[in-house]
């Protein structure tokens, strides 16, 4: 339709399918929209396998960090304490938070990549007994790094803690099934993994623990137990929703199950970045992590150390070209990001590898390469 392709982590380029489900107008309250809340609601919860039933959905109006607010606030008690796992500009996010709402938390920064690990998790723990939730971030969309959730929710629930899950960039790619990873809440957003639009997210909360919720969130708007009540007795949202974003949300998560589901998306981002990161090797860019630790949600590539490579114009050819990327978040080398998810295949990754060589030749760049530092800086994951 001559729109770029959205080469991040969300928004994403989406199906014309999704966008021509925002065509129509609807009534929040009327029973034909309260009827694709529920169904959106139920498609949700099928997403979490075997564990479903001890699982409630609550979609809430908002950004990706609305619904991190909307869970510390209303699962961490006030008395509580969180012990947040930042390795990126969303854990740091979710410690602004919690300061922003008065509620204790303690910060372990690995800095701007590097994975926080079980050990390092189980000794804060062991030493600090008024902790009683952990969060983790699944997919660290400043980086690109895929969290070691499992090893994580081990040694939070051996410590007899609580884990709290946000998945923003990665549910509905990478599985995240309660009967194998323990988790009591997780939350994502609208326009990522499922491939729908900006205007929502939402929480899967363990039906146990957000029953003993009520009245500890914070927020008037933000509270998932009263959400939860109100969809429950009414089947209403209790503040006005996104109804065109909803209606596409609901067009994606058909189009999410007539893929495959889960596994399938997950295995079609995991080959977009397979192609992608393989042409770009060749081109002689690095990448920052290594196939251990690389997501299928989006890479990050160290800038070449030519003094010809501007980002800001290798941005502008490339978009000139039918794609826009990402700009780096590392602090200490420069870097961007391509992004694997979306409306996209293979055919369209090896052209925007294409693309790429194409607009170094631009430049009069001739070598990929980044500086030494870059490398350095690698070895600190490695080790």
């Amino acid at each position: 339709m001559g729109e770029p392709f959205l080469l991040t982590p969300g928004p994403l380029t989406t199906s014309f399918a999704v966008k021509q489900a925002m065509l129509r107008d609807w009534g929040s309250w009327d029973g034909d929209f309260r009827a694709m809340t529920a169904d959106m609601r139920r498609r949700l919860l099928a997403l979490l396998g075997a564990d479903q039933g001890a699982f409630e959905c609550i979609p809430m109006q908002g950004s990706g960090s609305y619904l991190v607010e909307a869970m510390l606030g209303t699962m961490v008690p006030k008395d509580g304490k969180l012990l947040v796992l930042a390795n990126g500009a969303y854990g740091l996010r979710a410690a602004k938070t919690m300061e922003a709402i008065g509620r204790a938390y303690h910060l372990l920064d690995k800095g701007d990549y590097l994975p926080p690990r079980g050990v390092e998790v189980a000794d804060i723990l062991a030493n600090d007994p008024a902790i009683t939730h952990v969060l983790a971030i699944h997919c660290e969309t400043s980086s690109g790094i895929l969290n070691p959730i499992a090893e994580i929710s081990q040694v939070t629930y051996a410590a007899g803690r609580k884990l709290l899950v946000d998945s923003m960039s990665a549910f509905g790619a990478v599985p995240m099934e309660p009967d194998q990873i323990r988790y009591e809440a997780l939350v994502s957003s609208a326009n990522k993994c499922i491939e729908g639009v900006p205007g929502f997210g939402f929480a899967l909360v363990r039906r146990s623990e957000l029953i003993a919720t009520k009245g500890n969130c914070h927020s008037l708007s933000l509270d998932l137990h009263a959400q939860w009540e109100n969809l429950e007795k009414s089947g209403q949202w209790r503040f006005t929703p996104p109804t065109h974003v909803v209606a596409a949300f609901l067009e994606a998560l058909k189009a999410h199950e007539a893929e495959g589901g889960v596994a399938v998306r997950g295995a079609r981002y995991t080959s977009n970045r397979d192609v992608m990161v393989a042409g770009m090797r060749e081109l002689g860019f690095e990448t920052l992590l290594d196939a251990r630790w690389l997501s299928p949600i989006i890479v990050t590539f160290f800038c070449p150390a030519d003094e010809r490579f501007v980002f800001d114009r290798f941005y502008e050819l490339m978009k000139d070209k039918g794609f826009i990327i990402y700009p780096g978040k590392l602090t200490v080398v420069e870097s961007f990001r391509i992004g694997c998810i979306g409306q996209m295949d293979e055919a369209i990754m090896r052209r925007v590898v294409a693309a790429a060589k194409q607009s170094l030749e631009e430049l009069g760049v001739t070598s990929a390469a980044p500086p030494q530092a870059a490398f350095e800086e690698r070895k600190k994951l490695n080790a």
